[in-house]
């Protein structure tokens, strides 16, 4: 049950506004106080004068493509905050020559409009920059010569900001919210070093985000280049023969599962097989290779809680999962190591499904997050092998579709143990395998520092704020 706030009582001019009813309903409501505390600021302005334009595309018809050179990289309402940009779907060119305003601009502020998580605020990163976005994102433009695209993303990012969108939020079972019910959110004008200020920090964070991108992506390939297998960097699954009308031999009790047999990921295994090479088994003897540990969830809150990711939340840019009581359950059984790599290991096997895909811990991940049982935790105990290294190689296109095709079970897939404990890691040299642990942890560094700017930017906000709300 919601009761209103002792610090942000319920005023007479709010009860004016509604027209003296006594109905509870909107003056508990987290958007309604939003509003009237920020309208009680000394200035404010309406989103509609600092902004340019605020729009979605429309309805586009989205053919798909799996080339590069006939494709476009496509972010749904879902991918605007994943992590990771190097997996997006393709729509052809042609579909996104056919609306101008499909394209994303650095520095736009995002919005999910449409669906149970319509409200949601992102923003455009330095390497979206001419990405395809679905008509289900809206785009807020700011108008730069009248203030910060930094600075109104973080406070439209802030919760009095996010409290302020959601509240208009319409419909319902399927939400939405329309450019036109923004137009008068009122975004409070602080002093013209405090908003830049505020947008340096921005600007900063996604700089560090952008160089988190581009080093894991050239980690990966250098494991390639590295081993003597550049045909394995840019490999085209879906241009190779489909895994019909096969025949195997030198069967075991393993599997007799034809996905578990496929002559698309053998192929690719014997590749792997053709360099010096260890097994996951063997590097992980000493270390972990497992699901996570089953476990009660008894919800809390930041107040002595722990902050619990699942498979889903792991791959966005800043996980959003539950608050659970730690005393509830083993707290080091559901926390990773450093430089553990954890993959989700149950889904279905759709394309853009994060089944199989994977995400390294370390950092401020390690330190503030723990973990749902759903993910395959590996964990290397060879000292040859490190952690970073091996991340690099399995977060690669070939390692998904490898680990896709070791699924076993029903509905819900899991990975095969006896077989991924036989996948093949090439060695490389000693001295490639140090160059590309040491640009996974310098990428992870950076998105650690991403996150600091963005939470020194917030708190600046939210100090400002109070400051000029109280004089």
């Amino acid at each position: 049950m919601k009761i209103a706030e002792p610090d942000n009582p319920v005023r007479y001019s709010w009860l004016a506004d509604q027209g003296f009813r006594l109905s509870p309903g909107p003056f508990v409501s987290e958007s309604y106080a939003a509003r009237k505390f920020v309208e009680g600021l000394p200035r404010t302005d309406s989103l509609s004068e600092v902004t340019e334009r605020m729009f979605h595309p429309g309805r586009v018809t989205r053919r798909w493509t799996t080339s590069p050179e006939h494709g476009v990289p496509f972010l749904s309402s879902a991918d605007i905050f994943q992590a990771d940009l190097s997996t997006l779907a393709l729509i052809t060119r042609k579909s996104y020559e056919e609306n101008d305003r499909l394209p994303l601009e650095p520095g736009w502020t995002l919005v999910t409009r449409s669906g149970m998580t319509a409200g949601r605020v992102t923003y455009a990163r330095l390497d979206m920059a001419g990405y395809a976005c679905s008509e289900d994102v809206l785009r807020i433009v700011p108008d730069r010569d009248k203030i910060p695209a930094g600075y109104l993303y973080t406070f439209l990012a802030s919760p009095l900001g996010t409290a302020m969108i959601k509240g208009t939020v319409y419909g319902t079972s399927v939400k939405h919210i329309e450019p036109a019910h923004l137009i008068d959110v009122p975004i409070p004008r602080l002093n013209d070093e405090i908003e830049r200020r505020i947008d340096s920090l921005f600007q900063r964070a996604m700089q560090r985000r952008a160089k988190f991108q581009s080093d894991i992506t050239r980690a990966t390939r250098e494991v390639f280049e590295s081993a003597g297998l550049t045909e394995l960097i840019d490999i085209r699954w879906h241009d190779f023969p489909r895994d019909l009308n096969f025949s195997t031999s030198n069967l075991d009790s393993t599997t007799l599962r034809a996905l578990n047999l496929s002559p698309r990921a053998q192929a690719i295994i014997d590749a792997l097989k053709s360099v010096p090479h260890r097994t996951l088994g063997a590097v992980c003897s000493e270390g972990r290779l497992g699901r996570g540990k089953r476990f009660t969830r008894i919800d809390g809150g930041p107040e002595g809680g722990v902050r619990l990711v699942g498979q889903r939340q792991a791959f966005w840019i800043r996980p959003e999962g539950r608050w659970i009581m730690p005393k509830q359950t083993e707290l080091p059984a559901i926390q990773a190591k450093d430089e553990e790599i954890l993959v989700a290991s149950q889904g279905t096997l759709g394309d853009s499904e994060v089944f199989c895909r994977s995400v390294f811990i370390t950092g401020r991940w390690q330190q503030d997050y723990v973990f749902s049982e759903h993910f395959l935790r590996i964990l290397s105990g060879d000292r040859e092998i490190s952690g970073a290294f091996l991340f690099a190689f399995l977060r690669s296109e070939v390692m998904f579709r490898v680990l896709r095709s070791m699924s076993a079970g029903g509905k819900q897939q899991d990975i095969h143990e006896g077989l991924r404990n036989r996948i093949p890691i090439p060695e490389c040299s000693r001295a490639d395998r140090e160059r590309i642990a040491d640009t996974v942890r310098r990428a992870h560094r950076q998105r650690d520092e991403a996150d600091a700017l963005e939470d020194e930017a917030q708190a600046l906000l939210a100090e400002e704020m109070l400051e000029k709300g109280q004089g």
